[in-house]
């Protein structure tokens, strides 16, 4: 019986066609991956509770986060509440990225109670319609796509939670995944607009929309990197008003930030990328190898959405494991909405990458007559 080309896909993983040298290399590439995820079993548990200026909880920034919205809602400038709020908190007020745009709160404190909760909610089922469109496009059959499904919901479970609608990361991480779904050849702007406001959202996600010019300018869409320019040099500008609106409410006796240079390693990467998704309800070693795996399965699915997705975990993952406190396991969220999806382009990959170390030379006797 002839194999088929595919397993779950539409289209053959990039892995198809390795030949077996090549396979060999990958294959040990992909145990060394699940070794590092291991790593993650030694990484201490982020505390659920902090005190003291230098290490707040990420509940506590999140009490933070609702009194700005709350007194900017009241009727005062957001800047002086978000630093009276801070200082009073115990946090650090230099430099002035440790004091948060004002994009989310200023939105939020516009809407009514309810608003934000269901703006939330909108969002994430609008995340989801595109990616589940998109990865429909990649699986064929009915089973694929339920199992894409229900890995998309356990990506976003902490993305439905409505008493977390003042978190940053939620909404940035969000808007990320929304903007790389949108995203296709010749079709950019819509990408960069949401990447853009995912900026102004939350910094970090800068670093997504350098991932995309790059990625961009590599595959010769050259308006299109220049679109991505563009957002990052308006995303400079606000960030510069907003550090010079931020040195005009503080000074030399507050507080300074004791860094982020955590260098904590890929396995805090792991673990935090487990604990913002369902993957927290597992034991951590199961937990760490379904990371690797996921994150193997992004890089195995040939499409350009399959390496945006799988480059941008790749440079968060970096910037986590060497920037990142344990008081800030949070940053994982920028890439955890639909970060589980990865696990369904596992099958096909392991099938290419094994396929050719497999098969056996073949020796065809012919019967010649003389």
């Amino acid at each position: 019986m002839a194999r088929t080309a595919t397993f779950w896909l539409a289209a053959p993983s990039r892995f198809a066609g390795l030949g077996k040298k090549r396979a060999r290399i990958a294959i040990g590439a992909l145990a060394l991956l699940l070794l590092a995820c291991l790593l993650a079993l030694g990484v201490a548990d982020p505390a659920a509770v902090s005190t003291g200026p230098i290490g707040q909880s990420d509940q506590t920034d999140l009490m933070v986060y609702e009194k700005i919205v709350a007194g900017v809602k009241g009727g005062g400038d957001y800047y002086t509440v978000a630093t009276d709020t801070l200082r009073a908190g115990g946090y650090p007020l230099r430099p002035f990225f440790t004091v948060r745009m004002p994009s989310l709160a200023l939105v939020q404190a516009a809407l009514p109670a309810w608003g934000p909760t269901a703006l939330l909610f909108l969002l994430a089922a609008y995340v989801g319609l595109a990616w589940g469109l998109r990865l429909g496009e990649a699986l064929p059959r009915a089973l694929p796509r339920i199992a894409a499904l229900l890995m998309l919901l356990g990506s976003m479970l902490a993305f439905l939670q409505a008493d977390l609608a003042a978190f940053h990361e939620i909404w940035a991480g969000l808007l990320i995944a929304l903007s790389l779904a949108l995203r296709r050849p010749g079709r950019w702007l819509e990408a960069v607009a949401f990447g853009l406001v995912a900026m102004l959202i939350r910094e970090t996600a800068a670093l997504y929309a350098l991932v995309m010019l790059a990625l961009a300018w590599r595959e010769g869409e050259r308006r299109e990197a220049l679109g991505w320019l563009v957002a990052l040099v308006l995303f400079a500008l606000a960030l510069a008003a907003h550090a010079w609106a931020v040195t005009g409410v503080t000074g030399p006796l507050d507080p300074a930030s004791p860094g982020w240079r955590g260098l904590l390693g890929f396995g805090f990467f792991v673990k935090a990328l487990s604990l913002a998704t369902a993957l927290q309800l597992l034991p951590m070693a199961a937990a760490a190898l379904l990371v690797g795996l996921a994150l193997f399965g992004w890089a195995a699915w040939n499409d350009p959405l399959g390496l945006r997705m799988f480059v941008t975990l790749a440079a968060y993952a970096a910037l986590i494991g060497i920037f990142a406190r344990s008081d800030t396991f949070y940053w994982a969220l920028m890439v955890a909405p639909v970060f589980l999806a990865g696990l369904v382009f596992v099958p096909d990959g392991l099938r290419d990458l094994f396929r050719p170390t497999l098969d056996r030379r073949r020796i065809t006797v012919t019967r010649v007559a003389r």
